[in-house]
């Protein structure tokens, strides 16, 4: 009998949108096999050019990471269930001091509104001054920051800061809690803290309008208890990790995609460290943003309020946190599973000889621009690639030959479209090459998609196709919206 394997969110556009599917073999390497002969688009985003598995996606056989129990060899039974886990972006002492001589006392006021807390054993009086007394730090106030940190305010944690560099657009309101429409156009900051004292007037809210970056981490991480980790880039989740590591500082961490969500407890003492899950980050544009692909309006309540449950967790030294678990919430199917996690001794950064003993840039490590000088262009090497939507107008204005591509998903296609474009989804692209036109003679061909992303992967996957005359269509049809069209609806 066939063992089953689970596809999560990111990768089921390549085995047609199928959450399990059924393969035969008796190890994780001959079913990874059949896997990718039947589906042959997720060999390139399980393997690496050399044939091994790439370093930014797991695999287990039921709740066993195959990287401890003999890797590719591993053997599997019909009884096993194997599961993808790809990248994103025990119990433990108290993250607060548990001398009760030196917590804050509550006030009647105070212990009216905690009154529910206060008759729970497990939080009881002192447990509530630890939650007075403690300081968390919320890295980002989007979809995870806003549930989390409106949570960590209504529980009484005395100090919460909140740290982002963004406005409040309308698009964020789907998800983001925090905000109103009457915040719109305020720092993100701004909104939060007002929101959040309105909440709770007890705490203190410190806010940082700011890029965390490798020259302020340390810093500012020193003066919090918990890092509540709600990135949405792989270069600052890798920041917060390695300044968690580096400064003691406990990282209840998240993650959302679609329909699909994380949540672990990593950098606790003896514990794993993100690094330890995820070695390295994918690729460039390989794992798509929440912007691009999408994301469930509630999936990141409910992630965040996990967040916020750990954070709570630790400042209270009370039940099970999840370290060394990683827990998986599929929205759409309800469920939720447990992994384990295992520090892993040669982590460069939680291990036991580390290497990486200072922050690094992350930007470079992830292979991205740099965020914090907001680069929007690709390197020099590959501007040539590159057209901008003044360029595409005056292109379609003056009926030059072009063929004008889009790599979105129908139901983005059904919201906003540039006349004239042919869609061809990018999961679908390396089996309908042959629809767009090849040779000497062909016209022009200009790829878009919503912001540059999955366009730049398509052009970059074209070209190793023998596609020359190809450009990718910077900032996307956003840009186009913005620069070009205002008519067209953005989202």
């Amino acid at each position: 009998m066939p063992a089953k394997i689970l596809i999560p969110t990111p990768l089921r556009a390549f085995t047609g949108q199928q959450a399990v599917v059924e393969a035969d073999g008796a190890t994780v390497a001959e079913l990874l096999e059949q896997l990718t002969t039947k589906h042959a688009e997720l060999r390139n985003h399980l393997y690496a050019a050399d044939g091994k598995l790439r370093s930014f996606v797991n695999i287990y056989v039921n709740d066993e990471d195959i990287r401890y129990t003999g890797r590719e060899a591993t053997p599997v039974t019909a009884t096993d269930t194997v599961s993808i886990v790809p990248s994103v972006a025990g119990g433990s002492g108290a993250a607060v001091a548990t001398d009760t001589s030196a917590l804050p006392q509550l006030t009647n006021d105070e212990i009216a509104r905690y009154s529910r807390h206060l008759i729970l054993p497990e939080v009881g009086l002192d447990g509530q001054r630890k939650l007075k007394a403690a300081r968390v730090l919320c890295v980002g106030a989007g979809g995870l920051g806003a549930p989390s940190s409106l949570y960590l305010a209504a529980a009484g944690v005395g100090t919460i800061g909140v740290m982002d560099f963004d406005n409040v657009d309308a698009s964020n309101l789907q998800r983001q809690v925090l905000f109103s429409t009457s915040d719109v156009g305020k720092p993100k900051v701004q909104a939060a803290r007002e929101r959040l004292q309105g909440l709770n007037p007890n705490l203190t809210v410190r806010t940082h309008e700011m890029y965390l970056t490798s020259k302020n981490a340390l810093d500012i991480f020193k003066d919090y208890d918990v890092i509540v980790d709600g990135a949405d880039n792989f270069p600052t989740r890798y920041l917060v990790n390695d300044a968690c590591v580096l400064t003691g500082k406990p990282n209840a961490y998240g993650s959302i995609f679609r329909f699909d969500g994380q949540a672990s407890v990593f950098a606790t003492k003896g514990g794993p460290c993100y690094r330890c899950l995820y070695p390295e980050p994918p690729p460039p544009g390989l794992v798509p943003s929440c912007a691009e692909g999408g994301v469930l309006g509630v999936l990141p309540g409910v992630v965040g309020m996990i967040q916020a449950t750990e954070a709570i967790k630790l400042i209270l030294g009370a039940g099970d946190p999840l370290i060394g678990r990683l827990l998986l919430f599929d929205a759409l199917h309800m469920t939720f599973r447990t992994l384990k996690l295992r520090r892993d001794p040669e982590c460069p950064v939680c291990g036991d000889h580390p290497t990486v003993t200072e922050l690094i840039d992350y930007e470079q490590f992830c292979g991205v621009p740099s965020m914090a000088e907001g680069a929007t262009h690709a390197p020099e090497s590959t501007r040539e690639f590159e057209a901008t939507v003044e360029e595409l107008k005056d292109k379609i204005d003056r009926k030059a030959p072009l063929f004008l591509l889009d790599v979105r998903e129908p139901n983005e296609y059904q919201i906003s479209r540039i006349p004239g474009a042919v869609l061809i989804p990018l999961g679908q692209l390396p089996t309908r090459l042959n629809e767009i036109p090849k040779g000497p003679d062909a016209p022009e061909i200009i790829v878009h998609c919503k912001m540059g992303g999955r366009s730049a992967k398509a052009v970059a996957m074209m070209r190793e196709q023998g596609f020359t005359r190809i450009k990718n269509l910077v900032g996307g049809i956003l840009a186009w919206s913005d620069r070009i069209d205002p008519s067209q609806p953005k989202y």
